[in-house]
């Protein structure tokens, strides 16, 4: 059974008129369970991760900060959010539902958070809504507990995964390939392992095209487990992404990457990451695409 990570915490009340669509935790579970897609039972609902997990990833000194709810004014401007118990809480088990999904796929062979994707935060610094790098904390707890040996982290959202590649960047058992749009946030961009800019305006075919080129070079790692990040701010209706990605070409692009991951045996946990459309419906239907195309290749 595919395992899927959710709270209620994950949907953080924000100030009214901020930008991002937090509602939309709320609406993909609930969608799906409305379409019968998936079942009850599908969900499980994290607990908070552990200190010490955190700190495979996270510096002592900006864990403390935000521990204690001391993270200076304008490094919480940074992140974007206002820095309270109840969002580290939702930080701590977003992270955790990454490490269990990341268990859960090996044993599936896939599993989802219905959050994460906070590919902004470094080791020491958190920005772009992100706090805490789920996928960098569970691909270090595998690393640490002897669970994986090789991993591969595909980052697809619109944004250059900037914090996983800093925190990676002397691993040379963590391979972080990041496509991304080339003008557009961070405008100071990491190096990953593997980088693909991408120009503005970029369309299904050409988007496509580059990653099914891209895709079979990433088994050189030889990696054995593999993260997935499936952003939908790579849509065209999006109003912070600059490219011109259809749901369908969003979806095809799913596809591509969880068919490969299913012909070369290789479990995945797959992270929401970023959506930005002004019409939260767009939104929603693209991460619940997302869900589809991986029962119909894994089940």
């Amino acid at each position: 059974m595919v395992k899927i990570a959710w709270h209620h915490l994950f949907a953080h009340p924000l100030p009214e008129g901020h930008r991002f669509p937090m509602i939309k935790y709320e609406l993909i579970p609930e969608q799906l369970l409305y379409e019968g897609v998936i079942s009850a039972s599908n969900l499980f609902a994290p607990e908070r991760v552990s200190e010490a997990a955190i700190l495979l990833s996270h510096d002592l000194g900006y864990w403390e900060q935000l521990r204690d709810l001391s993270l200076p004014a304008r490094e919480q401007r940074r992140i974007g959010f206002p820095l309270t118990a109840q969002l580290l809480e939702r930080e701590m088990r977003i992270a955790q539902g990454t490490i269990d999904g990341a268990v859960y796929a090996q044993a599936n062979g896939i599993a989802f958070n219905v959050a994460g994707g906070t590919h902004h935060a470094g080791s020491n610094w958190g920005e772009g809504f992100c706090l805490l790098n789920d996928q960098a904390i569970a691909a270090n707890y595998l690393l640490n507990t002897g669970l994986a040996s090789r991993i591969l982290i595909i980052d697809l959202d619109v944004h250059q995964g900037n914090g996983t590649a800093e925190i990676f960047y002397n691993e040379d058992r963590v391979f972080t390939f990041s496509m991304h749009g080339d003008k557009n946030f961070p405008f100071r961009k990491e190096r990953s392992d593997l980088d693909i800019p991408l120009e503005d305006g970029m369309t299904d075919e050409q988007f496509l095209q580059r990653l099914e080129k891209t895709l079979p070079l990433l088994l050189e790692h030889q990696p054995d487990f593999v993260f997935y990040l499936s952003g939908v701010d790579v849509l065209e209706s999006d109003k912070l992404g600059k490219l011109a990605l259809s749901k369908e070409g969003c979806k095809e692009r799913d596809r591509k990457v969880l068919q490969f991951c299913k012909d070369h045996n290789l479990p995945v946990q797959v992270s929401m990451g970023g959506g930005y459309s002004p019409n939260i419906k767009d939104i929603v239907e693209a991460h619940c695409n997302t869900f589809k195309i991986c029962l119909d290749i894994f089940e």
